[in-house]
């Protein structure tokens, strides 16, 4: 059974940071798309970051290029979205999603074959 657990959520200040990780589970790590969404209160779930199998391709949505980073250490099945410069509009429950069976993430969240329970962040102002 393939299990994915974020980590690394809380409580930050506008401009801190934080490094959210996602542990994989149960099937190869590396034969995996891996992507992190979002879902604010009352707002639709939203594609923040991707990264294809072996991390040569990495996207992201405008709203977060050049202040999130994500990468992935396939030898410890982990992924990680380095979150720097937080907003207040940032605040939201953080999913990791797996999408197998394809090199490339898409940023469309019913592609995505397993998912993560969440971690909460909140950026105060």
């Amino acid at each position: 059974q393939v299990q994915l657990v974020e980590s690394g959520g809380g409580l930050v200040q506008a401009g801190g940071s934080l490094r959210l990780s996602c542990a994989v589970s149960g099937r190869t790590l590396s034969s995996a798309a891996m992507g992190w969404f979002r879902q604010a209160p009352g707002k639709e779930r939203e594609f923040v970051a991707g990264i294809s199998r072996i991390g040569t391709s990495t996207y992201y949505v405008d709203s977060v290029k050049g202040r999130f980073t994500i990468s992935r250490d396939n030898a410890k099945n982990t992924v990680f979205l380095q979150m720097n410069s937080l907003k207040p509009e940032d605040t939201a429950v953080y999913s990791c999603a797996a999408e197998y069976g394809t090199s490339v993430p898409l940023p469309i969240w019913d592609t995505y074959d397993y998912w993560g329970q969440g971690t909460p962040v909140t950026v105060s102002s």
